[in-house]
C-alpha cells in the first residue's frame, strides 16, 4: 500500500456533513482510519462501527442536548474527532457528523491493521501481530496512538483522518446489530445501530464501552 497516497485519499468534508448518521456509519465500513503520531503512520481498515443519533438517542452522551466540557465538540460541525476516556483507561475515537448543533457521532469500534504493523507491535510490546490489537475501540485507539489530546481534531488534518483507497466490502457481508454495552438506554439499546463485517476476526465481542 502506498502510504503517501493515503493523504490524497481523505474523505471530503461533505461525507461527514450528511444528515443520516446510520448511512455514514455503514459507509465507514471498509474505509481506512489513519493516524500519524510523532511521525509514525498506522492505518486500520474499519470493520465495526456504531451510530449515535444525538439528542433523541438515549445511548448518546448528547441525549436531550446535554452539553458538557467533554461533549461540546459533538455540537460542532461534522468531520471532527471526538475522543473520550472510558473507565479512566481506554481512549475511544468517534467521528462527529451532520451540521453544527446536531450532535451525531459514529464510534469506530474495530479495525484491521494494514499499515504500521511494527509500530503497533511495539505499542503492545509484542513480537507478533494479532487481530486483538484492533479489536474493540480501546484497543484500536491504542494501536493507532489516538488519545484524548486529539479530540476536536479536524479529519482533514494530516495527523488523523479517514481515507478511501477504493477497497469495497460486499453489502451482504455488512450486518446491522444492536449496539454493545448500552443497556442503560432502555428501548434505544435494541436499535440496530451497530455495523460489522460478518465473521471478521477483529470484530469486537460483548463489551461494556459506552457513549
Amino acid at each position: 500500500m502506498d502510504e503517501n497516497a493515503l493523504f490524497q485519499q481523505k474523505l471530503p468534508e461533505a461525507f461527514y456533513l450528511r444528515k443520516n448518521v446510520l448511512r455514514i456509519a455503514q459507509d465507514l465500513i471498509g474505509k481506512l482510519l489513519v493516524s500519524v503520531q510523532e511521525g509514525q503512520l498506522v492505518a486500520a481498515r474499519i470493520v465495526e462501527t456504531e451510530a449515535y443519533a444525538g439528542a433523541t438517542d438515549k445511548a448518546s452522551h448528547a441525549y436531550n442536548n446535554r452539553r458538557t466540557a467533554r461533549t461540546e465538540v459533538m455540537f460542532g460541525e461534522g468531520g471532527q474527532a471526538y475522543v473520550y476516556l472510558c473507565y479512566g483507561i481506554h481512549h475511544l475515537f468517534n467521528v462527529i457528523t451532520n451540521q453544527a448543533a446536531i450532535p451525531h457521532a459514529v464510534l469506530i469500534r474495530a479495525g484491521e491493521i494494514v499499515v504500521g504493523e511494527r509500530i503497533v507491535m511495539h505499542r503492545y510490546r509484542s513480537s507478533q501481530m494479532e487481530h486483538r490489537f484492533g479489536k474493540g475501540p480501546g484497543n484500536l485507539s491504542k494501536a493507532l496512538g489516538i488519545t484524548t489530546a486529539l479530540t476536536a481534531t479536524s479529519l482533514q488534518s494530516d495527523a488523523l483522518f479517514i481515507a478511501d483507497d477504493g477497497h469495497r466490502i460486499a453489502k451482504m457481508q455488512i450486518i446491522a446489530t444492536p449496539r454493545i454495552g448500552v443497556d442503560y438506554a432502555g428501548a434505544d439499546a435494541l436499535l440496530p445501530y451497530r455495523f460489522i463485517v460478518a465473521g471478521h476476526p477483529a470484530v469486537s465481542g460483548k463489551k461494556t464501552f459506552k457513549i
